[in-house]
């Protein structure tokens, strides 16, 4: 794990061409997983055109190449994006309490459900 904090690493993705930082983006919120798996969704979305419409050549302009070669620079970029994609993502915490310490709810308090009109 890269112990400097999010806000470097976010330094990091500066010097990368926005539109393929957003396209890793885009994929990774599709499907959360790592390298290699990340690489069948960028596929599967570059062949789709799922990506505001951009195909796989028009992401070979913007530095996202699918072929051998370029897995390398793929890959250290998909790193970059999912780890601070991880680190932004809020920490939650869970905290037990014995159940006659719990505080008593308060008097008054009502949840609002709002239906959609179509």
């Amino acid at each position: 794990m890269d112990p400097r904090p999010a806000a470097t690493r976010l330094d990091d993705l500066r010097s990368d061409d926005p539109d393929a930082v957003e396209f890793v983006r885009f994929c990774y919120q599709r499907r959360r997983v790592g390298w290699p798996e990340i690489y069948d969704e960028m596929c599967a979305v570059a062949n789709r055109g799922l990506f505001r419409g951009y195909s796989a050549e028009d992401l070979a302009g913007h530095g996202i190449g699918f072929s051998l070669f370029d897995l390398p620079s793929l890959a250290a970029l998909a790193y970059r994006v999912v780890e601070v994609e991880k680190a932004r993502r809020r920490p939650v915490s869970v905290v037990i309490t014995d159940a006659s310490e719990a505080p008593a709810p308060e008097v008054g308090v009502h949840l609002a459900v709002v239906a959609a009109t179509a």
